[in-house]
């Protein structure tokens, strides 16, 4: 008797081919599984059955050939094979996958496994993980077509197709295309003639050299990077506040220009603080990793925060260099890919280890650490000059005390004791200088938490010394409770100000600019008592210096562990001059605690006087300590040339700007694996470490960022080189050879043309990643020369061109339509580099800001001042990236929006008035108006108009001239606009008339499409 079972499955397989008999079989062709199967079950069965052991069903894998072989898949035998019984069957509750889940295979994918199975159901590794071995190039007879061994693969698929490739662009859309794609902006009239005259092979290759030797060469490229690196001019989230970054963005120019070696560009922005040979560029290209969203809101958890920013360069990193979908395994293991989530804090953990805060100060401009000083090299040999200075007269001063050592009499001389400049008595009530000094008594104001005490004084600069004293009391060990505070802030010291604080039940005293990265900090080893009246003492020398900071308990020195040591910059401003006691908004103050006669002192108590203070009687060698410093006159002196050279120097580095790097921690922070991807659920302690996936990493190498860009760029490393190349085959072509440019994994596309992507990055490498060479190669082939037209049996067989028989067409990118119109009209300011521009429309953003006067209305799109919770709306409307993550490709789409800010926008509508106006005063004489709406025409789209074209051009010029005969006040307002001024010797109403028509242009498809 035949098992149920055995029925079931015969029936199945009866019903299934059945259903399929329409479709040939054609069992006998191969069937790719790295670019017909595995794209299958990684869209319909990996979500249950691949990567993620902790979401896997049925305990079934299907990602990899061992787990499927198991027992679901039967080589060679598809109706003995669980996987297809199940993808076959007819009986909702069987069928795989689940009817509801949306991912249900067609027939003809059934079908295709179904032969795969057939044909043994082996396994590939994923396509992109596969070491790139350089294909040989395809010899292809009787080939007229190719200029390079780019066509050459191109050829040999479309022949496989029996496709031809589209003839040759005409001269004047080559060059057009070629310097939009090279440079972002048009070619002028010259050069266009110049080529459409000799279109020769030996021309076409001059205009190449020409327009990647070009300055704005650095900047069409950057326009592309800048969305890859998140980059803005504010911080984001709600607040959104400018920051200064743009430097970095001026570094990636130049570095463009300068055609760095594309290893080379990555590593310094992963890892340029780590280079043995350092520079200050290489350190600056490390802002790459900063540019994340930064928070300061109130209520925010600074931990947290800190987290999201690790994270978002460790993502951002993995996405823009290769390739990879890294956040999907920040709470699990990747539900597609190879990719655990121990594996993804291993890759965390090389990002980890930098002196960062969580939020940036909202009250104060100081800028995140750890950061870089911009300086040239004139200000640097001034700086190193003062810091001699200083260290020179520290020298001086050690030596004299030495000598006053030698000459005090401690039995001639009393002791000196230093008075306070302020006090706060809190039995008496009395705010004011030199109070007296009483005992703590049983009345000390106890703190509540709810409001601070502040005592109007203590805005000292940091070359200043300065002491504070005070009875405290606590009741218990607190994990953490702010004792005082000076800030310039009053929400925290996390920038500018000094601080005495709890912590774990020890005493902490910080001097700082902006925690942790600027800021001088010690800790007592030993915790502080509690339940018990203590006399506590902090001091500081001025000099800037953790080894300067002192705490004495009831006069006696305590031990204590340097926690922070690097104060660059000033740690008051602003003339605010008030110490808050016992209280911080957004911090934890002293509640439940006891403060008692609180003085400040602006000097450096010396252990004489806090022992006077604590009824301590001083030893000989403290109160000659205490004369010397206060009685001696060459002390004095040399006390206020120290302090005077270190103001001179302090001022400077005050006025040097700063701006965010990376630097890396002398002892790497502990990384941990975070349950559910949550900042406050560490589990497993992990180290830096590279997927497994990929290939392993050199034990040579050093286990940091610079180790993890030497593996990226190592010519083993599969991704690094195919995503580059592919990125910028993108840049030219519309598309990519891989259109999933942030994800070559199991779910993104595969490439349209494996064997050449994989020639490309052999090629890549092998050139020294040379950039330009790369971009020669492909816009010198005759794949790129193509023409755009298709035939409608083309757009019907290849809608998406992925066979490459054609040139690509679509809508220029945002910049690039902005700054067409501004070339054209003579606006377009050229000036590399520099602080952000504003021009009209950022006034109108949904958080405007006042727009520029002047040059910054005209600079280049790549400039535009970047608000990221609000970018400039005409840039938005022509899909700009918002830049609030790593983004490698922009969606393209089309709106009536786009037409009103082109016919309405004030930089268009200035733009066409500006134009016209260049065209009038440009005309050669007996010009008439027909020949000057063909040369607009032209300088727009680089072609001249049709017959058709022209004879609407020149009836709606006709018409707007009647219009503006007849409303001359019309023509006075549409030529007000902007700020750009037209000559007066023009007739207002003929120069509004062909605004009008270069208004009309600037909207048509030829000037704002890429074809």
């Amino acid at each position: 008797m035949l098992s149920q079972r055995f029925l079931q499955q015969v029936l199945t397989a009866l019903v299934c081919t059945a259903a399929l008999l329409p479709f040939p079989l054609r069992a006998e062709e191969p069937i790719d599984f790295a670019t017909q199967i595995r794209p299958l079950l990684s869209d319909r069965c990996f979500h249950c059955h691949g990567p993620d052991a902790e979401g896997r069903e049925a305990d079934l894998r299907l990602d990899t050939e061992d787990g499927a072989h198991d027992w679901a898949i039967v080589p060679g035998d598809p109706e003995s094979s669980e996987v297809f019984a199940r993808i076959s069957s007819l009986d909702p509750s069987d069928r795989m996958p689940p009817p509801d889940s949306n991912r249900n295979l067609s027939r003809e994918e059934i079908e295709l496994i179904r032969r795969w199975i057939i044909q043994g159901a082996k396994y590939e590794q994923h396509w992109a993980f596969r070491k790139i071995e350089k294909p040989t190039v395809p010899q292809i007879e009787n080939d007229g077509w190719s200029k390079n061994k780019i066509d050459k693969f191109v050829l040999a698929k479309l022949r496989q197709e029996g496709v031809e490739p589209s003839p040759p662009a005409e001269p004047w859309r080559q060059l057009r295309r070629l310097s939009f794609d090279l440079n972002g902006l048009p070619p002028t009239l010259d050069e266009l003639d110049a080529f459409v005259a000799d279109p020769r092979e030996e021309n076409y290759q001059a205009n190449i050299s020409r327009l990647l030797d070009s300055p704005r060469y650095g900047e069409r490229l950057a326009a592309e990077w800048l969305d890859a690196a998140r980059y803005s001019d504010t911080y984001g989230y709600q607040v959104d506040r400018d920051r200064f970054v743009w430097p970095w963005r001026d570094w990636v120019i130049h570095s463009l220009n300068a055609n760095m070696p594309y290893d080379q560009f990555l590593t310094q922005q992963i890892a340029g603080d780590l280079l043995p040979d350092a520079t200050r560029d290489s350190i600056l290209a490390t802002t790459f990793c900063r540019l994340h969203p930064q928070k300061v809101e109130g209520g925010s958890v600074p931990e947290e925060f800190r987290v999201e920013y690790v994270a978002d360069r460790s993502q951002t990193v993995a996405t823009a260099f290769l390739g990879l979908t890294m956040e999907c395994a920040r709470c699990h293991d990747h539900k597609y890919d190879p990719l655990s989530q121990r594996e993804y804090y291993q890759l965390f953990a090389y990002f980890n280890s930098i002196d960062e805060a969580g939020l940036y100060s909202y009250f104060t401009p100081s800028i995140p650490t750890p950061t870089l000083l911009l300086m040239n090299e004139k200000q640097q040999a001034e700086l190193d000059d003062l810091k001699a200075r200083v260290a020179m007269l520290e020298e001086e001063q050690a030596a004299l005390y030495k000598q006053l050592e030698e000459t005090t009499d401690v039995h001639k001389m009393r002791a000196y004791r230093t008075k306070p400049i302020e006090t706060l008595d809190f039995d008496e009530g009395n705010v004011g200088a030199n109070s007296a000094i009483l005992g703590p008594k049983e009345q000390a104001v106890q703190l509540t938490g709810d409001d601070a005490i502040n005592l109007k004084t203590g805005n000292f600069l940091r070359h200043q010394p300065f002491s504070v004293d005070l009875w405290m009391k606590t009741p218990d060990e607190k994990e953490r409770a702010v004792i005082f505070h000076r800030s310039r802030a009053w929400t925290d010291a996390g920038s500018r100000g000094y601080e005495l604080l709890l912590e774990d039940g020890r005493l902490k005293w910080s001097l700082i600019h902006f925690w942790p990265g600027n800021a001088i900090s010690v800790k007592a080893t030993d915790a502080f008592p509690v339940n018990e009246w203590q006399h506590v003492t902090v001091t500081y020398d001025g000099s800037s210096h953790a080894s300067g900071l002192n705490i004495y308990v009831n006069g006696k020195p305590v031990k204590v562990d340097v926690v922070r040591d690097k104060l660059t910059k000033q740690i008051t401003g602003g003339g605010q001059d008030h110490i808050a006691i016992g209280e911080r908004f957004r911090d934890r103050g002293f509640t439940g605690g006891q403060v008692d006669e609180f003085a400040v002192y602006d000097k450096e108590l010396t252990v004489a006087e806090i022992g006077v203070i604590n009824d301590i009687d001083p030893t000989a060698e403290e109160l000659r300590d205490n004369l010397i410093r206060r009685v001696r006159d060459e002390w004095t002196q040399a006390t206020e040339n120290l302090s005077a050279a270190r103001k001179e120097l302090n001022d400077m580095l005050d006025r040097t700007r700063e701006i965010m790097v990376m630097d890396e921690l002398d002892e790497p922070r502990p990384t941990y694996l975070l349950a559910r991807g949550s900042y406050d659920a560490p589990t497993d302690l992990v180290e830096p470490k590279t997927p497994e996936a990929l290939p392993d990493f050199n034990d040579k190498w050093p286990d940091n960022r610079l180790g993890l860009a030497k593996w990226m760029t190592d010519r083993s490393n599969p991704l690094t080189a195919r995503v580059a190349v592919n990125r910028y085959w993108q840049l030219l072509m519309g598309e990519g050879l891989v259109r999933t440019p942030e994800d070559f994994g199991n779910q993104g596309s595969p490439p349209t043309h494996p064997q050449l992507l994989d020639w490309l990055a052999a090629d890549f490498i092998e050139h020294g990643w040379d950039v330009k060479r790369l971009l020669r190669q492909i816009v010198s082939s005759a794949t790129y020369r193509q023409s755009s037209e298709v035939s409608s049996d083309m757009l019907y067989r290849d809608p998406e061109n992925k066979l490459l028989a054609r040139a690509g067409k679509f809508r220029m990118s945002a910049e690039m339509v902005r700054d067409n119109t501004l070339f054209t009209s003579g606006l377009l300011v050229e000036h590399i580099g520099g602080p952000p521009a504003k021009p009209y429309e950022v006034a109108s953003s949904f958080k405007p800001v006042p727009h520029d006067h002047g040059k910054g209305l005209y600079r280049r799109s790549l400039y535009t001042f970047w608000q990221r919770t609000s970018p400039a709306p005409a840039l938005m409307t022509f899909d700009a990236s918002k830049r609030d993550v790593c983004q490698l490709k922009r969606e393209r789409t089309s709106s009536p929006l786009q037409a009103l800010v082109l016919l309405n926008g004030p930089q268009y509508v200035e733009a066409s008035k500006m134009l016209a106006a260049r065209l009038m005063q440009q005309s050669q004489e007996g010009e008439n108006d027909d020949a000057r709406v063909k040369r607009l025409f032209r300088m727009l789209t680089s072609r001249f108009p049709t017959d058709e074209e022209l004879a609407i051009l020149r009836q709606l010029h006709s018409d707007q001239l009647a219009h503006f005969k007849e409303t001359p006040d019309a023509a006075d307002q549409l030529l007000a606009a902007g700020e750009a001024k037209v000559p007066e010797k023009l007739p207002p109403a003929q120069l509004a008339a062909l605004t009008v028509v270069a208004n009309m242009v600037m909207n048509f498809d030829g000037c704002v499409t890429r074809r």
